[in-house]
């Protein structure tokens, strides 16, 4: 496993762009599945669970060609539905928690979707059940093999369905979606999840034929068609690596300009930030972040303490939750910080109290975090990254630590960051890669 040493105490300075966006990315590679005709896609990051599923989609017949850096086609022409139930695929898809959604496509265009519970962040308890039930509305049959923790989906021709999901999951929506384009009649899904990953996995499959409305919404209506063709489609810039981003220039009072954000689709993440007291300016589609010594987190209209929760969009994303603790650290103020999704992805913060923040972990889902004004700078210690978020929020605290950090088991950090140490080190970070 590889670490990274980070000498911490250094102000950057200088533009950085963010790559293209992770999530979407997972999405849309699974979506080429759905027809035989080429589809190229761009802004592709070269990150590890993305070059993953790439693997994936090549190891089953897709043929898949790297056009530039970040541009792909895909072929899925000529695909072996036999390879789903090879050990080697199961040792595949075990590893990538983005491999869920290659169900939906499989199942809809080949009648099998079949895979075996997907590994990913050991943030907490992530279940199946809104992408499974979606299906079975859809008509499929359902098999679990508890011996193996093997799904296995089967069915003709998907009939649409209404359908009211029990959560609004971002990749339960985006599988039921993809099956639904090529379904028999209409499928009505109401508390669909709608980031802007969900919009932009439906703008494509738009532009391939299916028929899609209610886009942006929380209430999607699909028309089945028959068969859905090629296309050409660009992701979006990362909105969780310009929050992280606007994090890292308030934690090592830096001044950083975040190229070609995307700003129309960040949300509530710049707002967020700014009730941490982090001063930014909109430049057309850039966001500029001043060095600033002190920021002072806000308080609600009654004086009582800030709230930093995570909801469903347009609410504030749990990706970022992790940055925006971190950043409490050195803030002047105290702040809650409330994840509601996940039940173990707060316990990063013992490593922080190793490095001097004063936090209470209230329980899995609550911390307090009483910020130091910068007046007491966090310390060098060694870590280990438990998540990809979690990663990340560590590698800004290093880098604003005084002295000399390790942290172990970085490509949990690699799976969702491209080239992170490279990026930083043009910024004036030092992060060497061992």
């Amino acid at each position: 496993m590889a670490s990274f040493k980070v000498t911490g105490g250094k102000q950057l300075k200088g533009e950085i762009f963010p790559q293209g966006a992770k999530n979407e990315a997972l999405q849309v590679i699974s979506a080429t599945l759905l027809t035989p005709e080429k589809v190229t896609v761009r802004n592709i990051p070269d990150i590890l669970d993305v070059n993953n599923l790439i693997d994936l989609l090549r190891a089953l017949g897709v043929r898949v060609v790297r056009l530039s850096h970040s541009e792909y086609s895909f072929e899925a022409r000529r695909v072996n539905i036999d390879y789903l139930l090879s050990e080697e695929y199961k040792k595949k898809s075990t590893n990538l928690r983005g491999s869920v959604m290659i169900i939906g496509p499989l199942l809809a265009r080949f009648g099998k979707g079949y895979i075996p519970r997907p590994g990913g962040d050991k943030i907490g308890r992530r279940r199946m059940d809104t992408h499974i039930n979606g299906m079975i509305s859809l008509g499929a049959s359902f098999v679990y093999e508890h011996g193996e923790s093997f799904y296995r989906l089967e069915a003709g021709r998907l009939k649409g369905c209404y359908m009211l999901l029990d959560e609004a999951s971002v990749t339960g929506t985006a599988n039921i979606v993809m099956a639904a384009t090529l379904a028999q009649g209409k499928t009505t899904v109401y508390n669909a999840a709608c980031e802007p990953y969900v919009q932009q996995l439906c703008r494509m499959l738009v532009s391939m034929g299916a028929h899609i409305e209610g886009i942006g919404s929380n209430l999607l209506t699909i028309e089945g068609v028959e068969t859905l063709k090629g296309c050409e489609h660009t992701l979006l810039p990362d909105m969780i690596e310009v929050g992280s981003f606007i994090g890292l220039a308030a934690m090592t009072r830096s001044e950083i300009t975040i190229k070609n954000t995307g700003y129309e689709n960040l949300g509530i993440i710049p707002a967020t930030f700014r009730r941490l007291g982090i001063i930014m300016e909109r430049r057309n589609d850039d966001l500029y972040i001043p060095a600033q010594d002190h920021y002072e987190v806000e308080t609600f209209i009654d004086g009582s303490i800030m709230t930093i929760d995570d909801a469903p969009w347009p609410g504030f994303t749990p990706d970022l939750l992790s940055v925006a603790l971190v950043v409490a650290t050195q803030a002047k103020g105290s702040v809650l910080i409330h994840q509601k999704m996940f039940e173990s992805r707060l316990f990063f913060v013992d490593k922080l109290i190793d490095m001097g923040a004063q936090i209470i972990l209230c329980d899995p889902h609550r911390a307090t975090v009483i910020g130091q004004d910068n007046h007491i700078r966090l310390r060098a210690t060694t870590m280990t990254s438990p998540d990809i978020r979690a990663g990340v929020a560590l590698l800004i605290a290093a880098l604003s630590a005084e002295g000399i950090s390790t942290i172990h088991t970085i490509d949990q950090i690699d799976r969702g960051y491209e080239r992170i140490d490279e990026r930083l080190n043009a910024l004036g970070a030092e992060i060497i890669r061992i």
